[in-house]
């Protein structure tokens, strides 16, 4: 089954430079674009998208306000916002909007292609630069007694109760913000190899997708925040 898709983004070129990439896709349809948030309710109405892309920064409604006015009316709409801000602060508010998903614009094409997935079937999906942003930002207030104190106390030990040795640095390699590009450089081995560990990691642990499982990780001190 194919994914329908609305972009919004006020610059033609970069919305033109996404659809170029989405069309090489087979499973993906680009079904409309917009140029503003003011535009994305209407938008959304007339062609019934599975996913809606939606830059961060336009001129009369932000894509944090466009995407809670959007969710609020159309709660089974699934939104990936597109941005240049790695900032915590940014990532919040956007997911607190009901965005699904956060990119920066400087991601690859297999990230893109991958989170549109990921959101579709029902998951969650950070950038791999904002996931450890957060981490690192979730360690920081932890430490001054923004988590109660609880984190400082947690040891690290790697959880070879429940994962192979090689899942515990891939799961590590995700704390540290590689993508499955980036793991698969750095231990030597396959993208595909990364995606069958990073499935077996999230079985094993019981969450939807590497975002919580990052996220548990760090609570349980089962990997080392750099």
């Amino acid at each position: 089954m194919g994914t329908n898709i609305v972009l919004i983004d006020d610059h033609k070129l970069f919305r033109e430079g996404i659809k170029r990439i989405l069309d090489f896709e087979e499973s993906f349809t680009v079904v409309a674009e917009g140029d503003d948030g003011s535009q994305v309710n209407d938008i959304v109405e007339e062609h019934e998208p599975d996913v809606v892309l939606m830059d961060i920064n336009m001129p009369h409604i932000n894509g944090v306000e466009a995407t809670s006015n959007l969710i609020h009316k159309f709660p089974h709409i699934k939104v990936i916002i597109l941005s240049i801000h790695d900032d915590e602060s940014y990532v919040t508010h956007a997911l607190k909007s009901g965005a699904q998903g956060y990119l920066l614009k400087e991601m690859d094409t297999k990230e893109l292609i991958e989170a549109i997935k990921v959101v579709h079937n029902g998951g969650s999906y950070l950038h791999p630069k904002v996931t450890h942003n957060l981490v690192k930002e979730y360690r920081r207030l932890a430490a001054e007694g923004g988590g109660n104190g609880s984190m400082e106390k947690v040891e690290y030990r790697k959880p070879l109760h429940l994962l192979t040795r090689r899942e515990c640095e891939v799961l590590q390699l995700l704390a540290n913000g590689k993508s499955n590009r980036g793991v698969a450089e750095t231990l030597f081995i396959s993208e595909k190899t990364v995606k069958n560990h990073v499935s077996n990691i999230l079985q094993k642990m019981k969450v939807n997708d590497r975002t919580q499982a990052v996220v548990e990780a760090i609570k349980k001190g089962w990997v080392e925040v750099l």
